[in-house]
């Protein structure tokens, strides 16, 4: 299986799922945090603990027409940032995964990376980014381009996994993953080339799962099966990658927005590597990214859950 647009994806949310998935919505109390929620809920694509100032988060809801007593809200807890209790309600089962809404990104993941809270997994935490590109034939993730700033070969390992994990939650059977750098020959002076070639022989060695590694491959190789053709690269998965893994933040993030401004270009993220999915989106992003953002995440927490 593999998905071809993000409207394959919004179905997979209403497929056999036992129920739908909750989110604790970590400073639920301003405008831009309130609509994201009430767009996902009047999709149906998840439901919401609202954690933030009780009586903000309502009046926010009265000014939007809504129905107080229709919404779970809580208060932050006494000596606590609405993040920590937000994770509070996760462990206690009551919500699924976690979502950004008026808190700092740091101050969101300070309560994740705490090993008393329990939700590290010992894997490096990474953003697993989704793009449907109309001059692309099927849905491309790029990772990292937003949390891991440079990459060791065993946090490239991590951030690798969790793009293959994701994509096997989703219905792929075998991942197929391009380890970008700028030449796709090994050269014994760029770490990047060399980094790209060994998580290519532990895929070989079965190190990694089902899935398919190529690297050190260039962004030109990886997207075109003309141009292998032309270049004699041989590589039966030019042109049908479906995982870009970047040299490092930049690079993850500069390819990204570089995307992102295309005409035409849809996109969808998700922080992966913890117990639970994470949603950062921009306040800035329309309601369309924030809804397949939330269905992302949701898809994936069913998947753990499952």
């Amino acid at each position: 299986m593999e998905l071809k647009s993000f409207a394959e994806m919004l179905a997979l949310s209403g497929s056999g799922v036992k129920r739908k998935s909750i989110m604790a919505v970590a400073g639920a109390g301003k405008a831009a945090a309130i609509d994201a929620v009430l767009e996902a809920i009047d999709e149906g694509v998840a439901d919401a603990v609202l954690v933030g100032p009780t009586e903000d988060i309502k009046q926010l809801l009265r000014e939007r027409g809504r129905n107080v007593s229709d919404f779970n809200i809580v208060e932050t807890l006494p000596g606590q940032t609405p993040a920590d209790t937000a994770v509070e309600i996760i462990k206690q089962g009551e919500a699924d995964f976690l979502m950004k809404g008026s808190v700092e990104t740091s101050e969101l993941m300070r309560p994740v990376v705490k090993r008393e809270n329990g939700l590290r997994t010992g894997r490096t935490i990474s953003h697993v980014a989704f793009y449907h590109l109309p001059f692309y034939h099927k849905l491309i993730i790029t990772t990292d381009g937003g949390v891991c700033a440079y990459p060791d070969l065993n946090k490239k390992r991590d951030i690798l996994l969790n793009a293959v994990e994701t994509l096997h939650t989703l219905g792929y059977e075998t991942p197929k993953v391009a380890v970008l750098a700028c030449k796709e020959t090994v050269d014994n002076n760029m770490i990047e080339t060399l980094d790209a070639y060994e998580l290519k022989q532990m895929c070989e060695r079965g190190e990694l799962g089902n899935c398919f590694v190529e690297g050190p491959i260039s962004y030109d190789l990886a997207m075109s099966a003309d141009r292998a053709k032309l270049k004699k690269y041989a590589c039966p998965h030019s042109g049908n990658f479906d995982v870009f893994l970047l040299p490092n933040i930049h690079a993850g993030n500069i390819l990204g927005k570089c995307w992102e401004l295309m005409p035409g270009v849809e996109m969808a993220s998700y922080v992966a590597g913890a117990r639970i999915p994470i949603v950062l989106t921009s306040r800035a992003a329309p309601a369309e990214e924030r809804i397949r953002c939330v269905t992302l995440a949701g898809i994936v927490a069913s998947g753990k859950e499952g």
